[in-house]
């Protein structure tokens, strides 16, 4: 099986693919989120995942599905993975299908201070390689 798989489809996030579907296997997870199969490993490894095991089978619960989107829409978000363990919340088993990133208001102020710097110095980066490629381009040979 092929390690990457289609793109995820945001629209369908957060609610089980099937009506009552109560297990989820990695390549459900990985071919609905684009993700690859060594990213989910990942993800449990890091204690984010917590797939129950029958043999070499993990089987990824609705939990789970739900915390995998919420840790893909904190990594577009730019947290990294420590700041997302934080947000996502553990203590809503209520609310299984709910979005459960916990922001604050500063941490939202924070994030886009810092996605802005971000961007200028990508911004800043592209116009020097811009220049630098016109003046290659300009050059004549040899000089």
């Amino acid at each position: 099986m092929a390690d990457r798989l289609p793109p995820w489809n945001p629209e369908g996030a957060g609610l089980p693919s099937a009506p009552g579907q109560k297990a989820f296997s990695i390549g459900d997870l990985a071919r609905e989120f684009g993700v690859t199969l060594r990213a989910l490993r990942f993800y449990e490894s890091k204690g984010l995942l917590k797939p129950q095991r029958e043999g070499n089978l993990r089987l990824y619960s609705p939990a789970d599905r739900e915390n995998l989107a919420q840790i893909l829409k904190g990594k577009q978000l730019g947290f990294t993975l420590s700041e997302i363990r934080s947000l996502i919340a553990s203590d809503t088993p209520d609310c299984q299908y709910a979005p459960r990133l916990k922001l604050s208001r500063e941490q939202c102020v924070e994030q886009i201070k810092l996605l802005e710097r971000q961007k200028k110095e990508i911004e800043d980066a592209i116009a020097e390689l811009r220049r630098t490629y016109t003046d290659l381009y300009t050059r004549t040979p040899g000089d």
